[in-house]
């Protein structure tokens, strides 16, 4: 579905990915775990087209989509759930969602009503401005505006950072929710543990490299990924 061939990102003349490739086949969650400054995030953002990359290609469901603004990669059914949540602090949670669904021209309520029944703090709390809500909360405002644009792929960006626990959990298992109904994941996430057990295939990215790959589970079990990011 989304198919990443040597791609490059440079910010001036730092090199922040150096020419990875991967996969990320429909319906499943794909997960790029690694340490900081390892090129995930500059990564996404490329996918999303908030960076330019300086080469390589991304195709979507076979169409090149490389250095896209991203309204119309949006438009295409690709979305972002940024690193801390970028959530709009003045607006209410029904107006945060509204925004998730800016380029539909249908009937948004059914969408609306589906985000409600995954998170229902948030329709407790759908009149209550958005900067006012707990971390947690945020995070699930976040989630619940990028899937008012009907995406078929979710990009997201370390969505259990400074999370308690319980609400990691909580996130993860609304990511597996959302992926059965049919949306295709591409996770960033700093907990490889949660990460790995979620994701169908996963890949090990360190300073702007591959470095390895595999089904989920069996990274889980790898050695070498267990001495580096599971703290053991």
């Amino acid at each position: 579905m989304l198919s990443i061939q040597n791609l490059q990102v440079n910010y001036g003349g730092i090199e922040a990915v150096k020419g990875i490739s991967f996969d990320v086949p429909e319906g499943e969650i794909v997960t790029l775990i690694g340490a900081n400054g390892a090129g995930k995030s500059s990564t996404l953002r490329a996918i999303s087209g908030l960076v330019k990359p300086k080469g390589g290609k991304i195709l979507f469901r076979g169409e090149d989509i490389t250095g896209k603004n991203p309204t119309e990669i949006v438009s295409r059914g690709i979305t972002l759930v940024p690193e801390g949540r970028r959530i709009f602090a003045d607006l209410t949670v029904k107006e945060n969602l509204r925004v998730g669904a800016y380029l539909r021209k249908d009937d948004i309520s059914e969408d609306m009503e589906w985000v409600f029944s995954l998170f229902p703090r948030l329709r407790e709390r759908e009149w209550q401005a958005g900067g006012t809500l707990s971390g947690g909360e945020q995070q699930m405002l976040a989630v619940g505006r990028a899937l008012m644009s009907r995406p078929k792929v979710m990009m997201m960006d370390e969505p259990s950072l400074g999370l308690a626990p319980l609400v990691v959990r909580e996130i993860f298992r609304i990511i597996e929710e959302v992926n059965k109904k049919g949306v295709t994941i591409l996770l960033i996430e700093q907990n490889a543990n949660m990460a790995l057990k979620t994701a169908d295939m996963g890949y090990v990215m360190e300073t702007g490299r591959v470095t390895m790959s595999g089904p989920g589970q069996e990274l889980l079990a790898n050695e070498s990924v267990k001495a580096a990011y599971l703290g053991t």
